[in-house]
């Protein structure tokens, strides 16, 4: 009797076994997913080189293991949307507001900001050098039609760039002297180099491109220019299967004591300032002030 059952529980796990691997999934494999995080975020985050930094002590730390998608802030949420990512870190906040409004997102949090800057070549051809007022810059660029080169990406940072030609009053799309490239930040700033074109640009990307570039920051320093990032949890009531609490513990990193200490001082080694000021707890209309 006693052989039995033990033949019967060996049966029962072989084929519980036998599920697993025919479902496509081995037993480590499924153990593995469930550590899995898959975090969408914008290229300037990758680009910067923060995210080399914060992500091997994010997985010391818990045992997770994370998978980056660096897109920007619209493709992410987009993922976000369809359910392909757990969580967000994104720096596009009117599109955020609207994302956590329609129920994919929850938890949102201030983590950090940095600022935009525009850049070009150092014979600046526009005669925009030193100008205070951003959409004053992009005026004397459109009218002079020396080349602006935009992400055209749908990220925060041509989401920000909108705002300013918004602000500005002037026709950008289908211009002659309007280019896109449809690619990420350090990859736009690369082609806006070769040609010695204008491009606005995220401080922390510029900074750590700057040496291979040959671009001038121009003009900086307006309000417009200001550059928050939130990170975002991807809803569970919405989308059960994404891992929840693999999310809950990067959200929760990224606003912890140690992890904003090592965003306040990532990159004063290398280039005299830090690439990011950290924000957790505080008001975005404290910002800047």
């Amino acid at each position: 009797m006693k052989s039995s059952k033990i033949l019967f529980v060996a049966v029962t796990l072989l084929l519980a076994a036998g599920m697993i691997v025919s479902a496509g999934i081995a037993p480590a494999d499924a153990a593995r997913a469930q550590k899995a995080v898959i975090l969408a975020t914008t290229t300037s985050t990758q680009d910067s080189g923060l995210l080399d930094v914060l992500i091997p002590i994010f997985e010391k730390k818990t045992g997770y293991f994370v998978k980056t998608i660096a897109v920007g802030s619209g493709q992410a949420m987009a993922m976000g949307q369809k359910g392909e990512a757990d969580v967000l870190l994104v720096h596009s906040p009117a599109a955020e507001k609207k994302f956590a409004e329609e129920g994919y997102g929850v938890n949102r949090r201030l983590i950090m900001h940095n600022d935009f800057i525009i850049v070009g070549p150092p014979g600046d051809p526009a005669g925009i050098r030193g100008m205070k007022k951003a959409s004053e810059a992009f005026k004397k660029i459109a009218s002079s039609g020396s080349i602006f080169m935009s992400r055209g990406d749908n990220s925060g940072t041509h989401a920000k760039e909108k705002d300013i030609w918004k602000a500005a009053g002037v026709k950008d799309e289908g211009e002659e002297w309007y280019q896109q490239t449809g690619l990420g930040m350090g990859q736009t700033l690369a082609v806006a180099a070769e040609k010695k074109t204008y491009a606005l640009a995220d401080r922390g990307t510029y900074l750590a491109l700057k040496k291979n570039l040959g671009l001038d920051i121009l003009v900086e320093g307006d309000a417009i220019l200001l550059n928050i990032y939130h990170v975002i949890e991807i809803n569970p009531r919405k989308w059960p299967k994404v891992n929840a609490t693999g999310a809950k513990a990067f959200a929760d990193f990224m606003v912890s004591k140690e992890t904003q200490g090592i965003i306040k001082t990532f990159g004063v080694d290398k280039f005299g300032s830090p690439l990011f000021f950290p924000d957790a707890g505080k008001k975005v209309e404290d910002l800047g002030k």
